[in-house]
């Protein structure tokens, strides 16, 4: 029996789950089918064996984005979390959902013709200050009002007596 434990879930905490195993073949795929999924350039996702994936909290809703492939989202919040395709031994997982998401490096790239042709450049771009540092007001008050879940398992989610 494994002892990893390697937990994740939606911003807002409506949907928990544990891995039991290192996920594998960690990427990103840039197909537009992904895209759009993650309202993003591009899906990180890594697969474990279903019977490493279990729920601790809620049950994501599902869209099918075609005949072969169910997709995992919070009805809550909107998080992308899981894909599943029609081999029922695996199931993907959205490496952004995870508690600590920089453990898992991406080791491939799939569907690199619906890649942005200025993505290679992006290391290049200027990087600017963060909230915090621009605008700490700002950041205080949005720490204050904060409904985004914790990055590890809580009991119960939201605490007892916040506000929604």
């Amino acid at each position: 029996m494994s002892d990893i434990r390697i937990t994740g879930g939606c911003q807002c905490g409506a949907v928990r789950y544990a891995l039991k195993q290192q996920p594998l073949n960690p990427h990103i795929c840039h197909c537009r089918m992904c895209q759009k999924a993650f309202g993003s350039f591009f899906a990180p996702l890594a697969s474990v064996l279903t019977e490493n994936f279990e729920l601790t909290r809620g049950a994501p809703a599902t869209f099918k984005s075609s005949d072969h492939t169910a997709r995992g989202f919070c009805a809550a919040c909107g998080t992308p979390l899981t894909l599943q395709d029609e081999r029922p031994e695996k199931i993907f997982i959205a490496l952004g959902s995870l508690d600590e998401p920089a453990m898992v490096e991406p080791e491939n790239q799939y569907g690199i013709e619906g890649r942005a042709p200025w993505f290679a450049a992006l290391p290049g771009l200027p990087g600017d200050k963060s909230t915090e540092e621009d605008d700490p007001d700002l950041a205080a008050r949005i720490a204050a009002s904060n409904h985004q879940h914790p990055d590890h398992d809580t009991d119960a989610w939201p605490p007892k007596g916040a506000g929604s």
